[in-house]
């Protein structure tokens, strides 16, 4: 399977597993590299608030609160028109939503895994029309 979805114009990503067990990608967003868990639960990809700074965001004020695990009604910012690339695959709008992501952190570091800058949701996953391998750790997105 996994040669026909090269032949078919897809590009694989190696991932890792975390010590709790979630997938890790590293990509760049807006040139700048960073460390997502893949989350094919999450509406919308996300951001620390801090990463704002990070990855050279402009960002908007908006009333939606957003809600995840361990966590409600959390204040956002949304980042519109950004550069993500992933081994090779190119989204040059793709759009984030910011948000205090302390509590996933601290989860992950109470676990002995290490910090990530955000979530990569199914608006990114649909659109990449992923499949993931999770016997080869490879993250495959259609070009």
């Amino acid at each position: 399977m996994n040669k026909k979805l090269l032949e078919n114009g897809y590009v694989r990503v190696k991932f890792k597993l975390t010590k709790t067990n979630h997938i890790e990608v590293c990509g760049k967003l807006n040139k700048v590299k960073g460390r997502f868990l893949i989350d094919t639960g999450a509406s919308n990809s996300c951001l620390g608030f801090e990463a704002a700074k990070t990855f050279v965001l402009t960002t908007e004020s908006t009333d939606t609160l957003a809600a995840g695990a361990g966590a409600t009604d959390m204040p956002t910012l949304l980042s519109k028109k950004n550069l993500f690339e992933i081994g090779g695959w190119v989204y040059k709008s793709s759009h984030w939503v910011l948000f205090d992501l302390k509590h996933v952190n601290t989860a992950l570091k109470n676990h002995g895994a290490e910090e990530v800058d955000g979530i990569l949701g199914a608006d990114i996953l649909r659109r990449g029309k992923a499949m993931i391998d999770y016997k080869g750790k490879w993250l495959y997105l259609k070009k």
